[in-house]
């Protein structure tokens, strides 16, 4: 989260373990549809790639986090849940796997646009390649 790009007033927290580095961003439960957090990488060369979130998980948390992928064909949103607890490591989860073109073109993008009224979590984004 500490090299993302915000859109509205995020809170910085450690209060609920596990989570990547130093902690993590949680949305306050405020500014429903005004707030996001954008994940840019350098992919050092075009391909599919693994995409993957990291969320601590309670149930204080959204159950309909849209995460928006943009790839080489277009943007996929997909939906989660993170009362749920991500499946590799209890940190991660896999959101799909997506063609990118080298450099900065694609991104991730975690919103609390239309989410249920609990807390949005926004940590950290892996994009794994896929041979």
């Amino acid at each position: 989260e500490t090299e993302s790009e915000l859109r509205g007033a995020w809170q910085y927290s450690t209060h609920t373990p596990p989570y990547v580095g130093l902690g993590y961003l949680h949305d306050q439960r405020e500014g429903k549809g005004t707030k996001s957090v954008t994940f840019t990488p350098d992919l050092p060369r075009p391909g599919r790639y693994e995409v993957r979130i990291a969320h601590c998980y309670n149930v204080r948390r959204a159950t309909n986090t849209p995460v928006t992928i943009r790839h080489a064909e277009g943007e996929t949103v997909v939906r989660i849940n993170q009362q749920e607890e991500p499946p590799h490591g209890r940190l991660w989860r896999t959101v799909g796997t997506f063609r990118f073109t080298a450099g900065r073109a694609g991104w991730v993008r975690i919103s609390n646009e239309g989410t249920d009224g609990k807390y949005v979590i926004a940590d950290a984004v892996q994009f794994l390649p896929v041979e």
